[in-house]
């Protein structure tokens, strides 16, 4: 005769509440082992026990309902596996932007001993014959969607032939800054028209004055770098409107690592005679 545990009885031995179970059901994802077609309460096996515990510590690792379900019904222990190693990679992937968060905040509160202030420098840029990529993007797709452009205009200069002629860049309007929402071109200068292939059509970066501070890691802590850049330029009255400009001296093509990229971070400015030509940040 199987062995059957109430409700309640279940959820004292697996430490999940009533309500929860309830749901469980209610969902397919831990069915009771019989249901009273009169009363309708609900029993469970005692072997359904580990299967519960397991849903439990998933949960408690954060893994949604559906990616449980796929795992609970896997065909073969390979699919399960795999279905759980993609969850333990998420979760790597949440830790580890924790930590840099944890790490910007704590230099933020009280930077490191030594560290050195960042050097701002006033440069002009001529105006260069480039290849570019223009779409309206919402701010949180922002680093990927430059990171997709970039690989097709690079794979799109090299393969009609073309010389890269420096390092690639990206200007992006003021409302993808104040609205989350707006216009970003992201560019390649190359020697020679580029023929209009793909989202890939040929493009003049115009000729700007710039306030410029650089950047090392990855894209989701560039703020700091604009918020001491912005400063500078609002205690010398530099600041005219234009559209922000960034450049890309080290990126993936480079290097995986994302804490050893370099990008420069550029504020068009009115430049005078009297204006340094460098200062440290601060």
């Amino acid at each position: 005769m199987s062995s059957y545990l109430s409700i309640g009885d279940f959820s004292r031995a697996t430490h999940m509440t009533v309500k929860t179970l309830r749901h469980y059901h209610e969902i397919g994802l831990l069915e009771p082992a019989d249901v009273d077609p009169q009363t309708g309460y609900r029993r469970y096996a005692a072997d359904q026990i580990p299967t519960a515990q397991v849903v439990r510590r998933f949960r408690d690792l954060g893994m949604p309902l559906d990616d449980i379900r796929a795992v609970l019904t896997a065909p073969d222990v390979e699919s399960r596996n795999r279905q759980i190693t993609a969850h333990l990679s998420r979760l790597e992937e949440q830790l580890g932007r924790t930590r840099r968060a944890v790490t910007a905040l704590r230099d933020l509160l009280a930077p490191p001993p030594g560290a050195a202030a960042a050097a701002i420098g006033l440069r002009s840029v001529p105006a260069v014959q480039a290849a570019g990529v223009t779409e309206t993007v919402d701010a949180g797709d922002c680093a990927a969607w430059c990171q997709g452009a970039l690989g097709e205009l690079c794979a799109t200069v090299a393969g009609q032939g073309l010389r890269e002629t420096g390092h690639p860049g990206g200007v992006f309007a003021d409302e993808l800054f104040t609205s989350h929402r707006g216009q970003a071109t992201v560019f390649v200068p190359c020697a020679g028209p580029v023929r209009p292939v793909g989202r890939v059509r040929p493009l003049v970066v115009p000729a700007m004055e710039l306030a410029v501070i650089e950047h090392c890691g990855p894209p989701s802590e560039v703020d700091r770098a604009y918020g001491t850049l912005a400063a500078y330029v609002a205690r010398h009255a530099l600041a005219v409107s234009g559209p922000i400009r960034e450049y890309y001296l080290v990126g993936h093509r480079e290097t995986a690592d994302s804490g050893r990229w370099r990008t420069e971070v550029c504020w068009p400015v009115f430049r005078t005679g009297t204006t340094p030509s460098a200062t440290p940040a601060g």
